[in-house]
């Protein structure tokens, strides 16, 4: 099984934002840091949660197992709902998963997913990068 830990943050609320995905896929590992632009938090969430099933269905992974610090992440998920605006992006991951053969997502405290926070947070510095080469 591959397991898959994503992380989306903001600088700011809305801010300059990333997504941190890290994927251990039986001892071989992938680090994935993605600038996503301007945002809100949970937004970036749902675009790590994006950002990873596209690697996972682009990889041809079939059996994954997700794990998220985020809440709101994982009872969408579970409930195949979210409010507002948050609807399109999980109706788009949904979409992802069912190209999937097993997956499911995990709730898992803050300290454990150091890796994919670290690697959302290097986005973030990616984005910020790349707006400075743009002025």
């Amino acid at each position: 099984m591959i397991e898959v830990y994503i992380d989306g943050a903001s600088a700011g609320n809305p801010g300059p934002s990333g997504a941190g995905i890290f994927i251990n896929n039986n001892g071989v590992v992938e680090r994935h840091s993605i600038p996503l632009g301007y945002m809100e938090n949970h937004e970036a969430e749902y675009h790590a949660l994006i950002k990873a099933l596209e690697i996972c269905v682009a990889s041809n992974y079939q059996v994954v197992s997700f794990r998220t610090d985020s809440q709101a992440i994982n009872q969408a998920i579970e409930k195949k709902f979210a409010k507002k605006k948050y609807g399109v992006l999980l109706y788009e991951a949904l979409k992802l998963s069912d190209q999937l053969e097993l997956f499911f997502v995990k709730w898992i405290p803050s300290i454990e997913n150091k890796s994919a926070d670290e690697l959302a947070r290097r986005a973030i510095r990616l984005n910020k990068d790349e707006h400075e080469k743009d002025c």
